[in-house]
């Protein structure tokens, strides 16, 4: 199986502690989000589980721990944006977080770690021109440290539009543009470029849209061939593996503008001050009522490949 530790929060730039404690317990404990009283309890055994897959914006907390993941196989997303502290308020600068990516890189194999360029929004400051030339300064520091980009636009859900009124959807002749040039900067650097769940548009100019965290990437990132169930995504053109997430809504403390993760900065205070890091919940502890419910576990990985 899949542990995803990404899509609800950002817990190596937050609660990385907080991981490594349950690592050393063997397991982990985790809320329904829709249904909270529902608690499901994960073995984290390196038997069952085939890869610990990341989604951060700063891996820097991180790099000092990862001696206790050496057990693990693991797959990293790492986002570097152009943005500044207007739209990204509590993301460490582009050229540290490049440096973090960089000695992640160095310590886990290039093949481990995607760079993640999303969500792409357009306005006076952040123009079309400026994404190309910042995108290119990116590719030329990581070049050899990762051979993928995954781009995505920013996507303008509920939550989106209340946290960031002032945003807009890329039009369909920006899309293109940045698909086309994106395309070539990559090429030169060795990068090629992938596009999240925008469906096939920019397949024509060379970007690859077969998905981002496809069966084949986590492959080639645990050097096994995987036998995967199949499970539908709530994101239509969607082809990723869905993992099990061990975060929780409402406790990314980045708070970026365009966050799907974060009902608002209110919640998320609050839920950071029940942070425990020695809690197997992420927030909080149990309580009465709350009923933990064994997970039925398997490993995709298909050991016939160990006969020959």
């Amino acid at each position: 199986m899949i542990i995803n530790t990404g899509m609800r929060t950002d817990i190596p730039a937050f609660y990385s502690q907080w991981l490594i404690n349950r690592i050393q317990a063997g397991y982990v404990l985790v809320r329904n989000p829709y249904r909270p009283e529902y608690v499901t309890r994960y073995e984290l055994d390196p038997d069952v589980v085939d890869c610990l897959a990341f989604c951060t914006k700063n891996p820097e907390p991180m790099l000092k721990h990862l001696d206790k993941l050496r057990d693990y196989h693991q797959f990293w997303f790492v986002t570097i944006t152009p943005y500044g502290k207007e739209i990204e308020p509590n993301v460490p600068p582009k050229e540290k977080v490049m440096q973090s990516f960089i000695s992640l890189s160095k310590a886990v194999g290039s093949n481990c770690v995607n760079w993640r360029y999303d969500p792409i929004l357009i306005n006076e400051t952040y123009t079309l021109n400026k994404h190309i030339e910042d995108f290119e300064l990116m590719c030329k520091t990581l070049s050899g440290y990762t051979d993928v980009c995954v781009i995505s636009f920013i996507d303008l859900y509920e939550k989106v539009r209340r946290n960031f009124p002032n945003s807009r959807e890329v039009t369909h002749s920006e899309r293109i543009a940045i698909g086309k040039a994106f395309y070539e900067i990559g090429k030169r650097y060795g990068i090629t470029v992938k596009a999240c769940a925008e469906g096939k548009e920019l397949a024509e100019y060379g970007i690859d849209c077969g998905g981002c965290m496809t069966k084949e990437t986590l492959e080639k990132a645990i050097g096994s061939r995987l036998i995967t169930p199949n499970k539908k995504t709530q994101r239509d053109n969607c082809t990723c593996v869905l993992g099990t997430d061990i975060g929780a809504y409402d406790t990314c403390r980045h708070f970026c503008k365009y966050c799907y993760a974060n009902y608002n900065k209110e919640n998320v205070k609050n839920n950071s001050a029940l942070h425990d890091p020695k809690s197997p919940l992420l927030v909080g502890d149990l309580q009465k009522g709350e009923t933990v419910h064994q997970a039925k576990q398997e490993s995709y990985i298909d050991r016939q490949l160990t006969l020959f």
